[in-house]
């Protein structure tokens, strides 16, 4: 999950410099359209199989996903990266609330609580990194964030059901990239040496994040998954200070350190009490 974040980082950093050439729904696509060749190629290769009869998961972990994307995309081309990441990766937060309401999963008190401590790391670190132009960007992070949650579960669910990772990897970039197509459709702009660079690295840094995420979710207990996802957010706030020189004040740090410690905090009570079953 750690290499997962840090590829994810990675890939933020390319939409972050492709969004100056490209509209979200491009990004959206060629990060979904890429690996569809890619992993279509493998499959083919090694005569693996693409029929399952478990599409109605995929096809709502494919959606949910895609529109998490695009709004993420969007986050990105508004606001900082590390807001713009950090909003995104909310997503545990909201994911325990799934699992405890929703799934009916039994969730400690002391988890809730790390929980609001991450709540309180994101209004710290929005308040003093968001003005009055970058509310939209802030609520398309907030809501990549909610929405992923939903596909993070599908994810699970889907690895429970035996299904491999490529499988997953495979269906969600689909769906993803039917979905972003009309945007390359009604106009797009001329990929040059550069674009070409950016958007190869959108696709593969996502393709091998992807994988190594849906493996950790697959394999691990989700809420310890989940929680270290949230190192992401300090490799995005690394690549924000390094390539653009954003400056976040004392109270941001503050905000970052929160989310992170809560994250850890979430991961060491799911060992104690695992909200899963095994």
């Amino acid at each position: 999950m750690v290499a997962a974040s840090l590829l994810f980082a990675c890939m933020g950093v390319c939409v972050k410099l492709g969004s100056t050439q490209f509209s979200a729904g491009e990004l959206a696509f060629y990060r979904s359209f890429i690996p569809v060749v890619l992993l279509y190629g493998y499959m083919r290769f090694a005569g693996l199989r693409l029929v399952t009869p478990h599409w109605r998961t995929h096809v709502t972990r494919g959606f949910a996903g895609f529109v998490s994307m695009v709004m993420y995309f969007y986050a990105i081309s508004l606001i900082p990266l590390a807001t713009a990441v950090t909003l995104n990766y909310t997503s545990p937060l909201f994911l325990v609330l799934l699992l405890a309401f929703w799934q009916r999963e039994r969730v400690r008190l002391i988890i809730f609580i790390a929980i609001a401590a991450g709540f309180a790391g994101v209004a710290l670190l929005l308040q003093p990194t968001l003005n009055a132009e970058q509310v939209a960007g802030g609520l398309f992070g907030l809501g990549s964030g909610i929405i992923s949650s939903i596909a993070y579960l599908n994810v699970r669910k889907l690895g429970e059901l035996g299904e491999p990772e490529w499988l997953i990897v495979f269906y969600f970039s689909l769906i993803s990239a039917i979905g972003s197509l009309p945007w390359v459709i009604s106009g797009n702009h001329a990929i040059d040496t550069r674009g070409a660079g950016l958007l190869l690295g959108v696709g593969t840094f996502g393709i091998v994040a992807q994988l190594c995420m849906t493996r950790a979710y697959k394999r691990g207990k989700t809420m310890v998954s989940a929680s270290l996802a949230y190192s992401t957010v300090v490799f995005s706030s690394i690549f924000g200070v390094w390539l653009w020189d954003e400056r976040l004040p004392p109270v941001a740090w503050a905000g970052i350190v929160l989310i992170v410690a809560s994250g850890g905090l979430t991961s060491a009570f799911s060992r104690m009490a695992p909200v899963e079953q095994d």
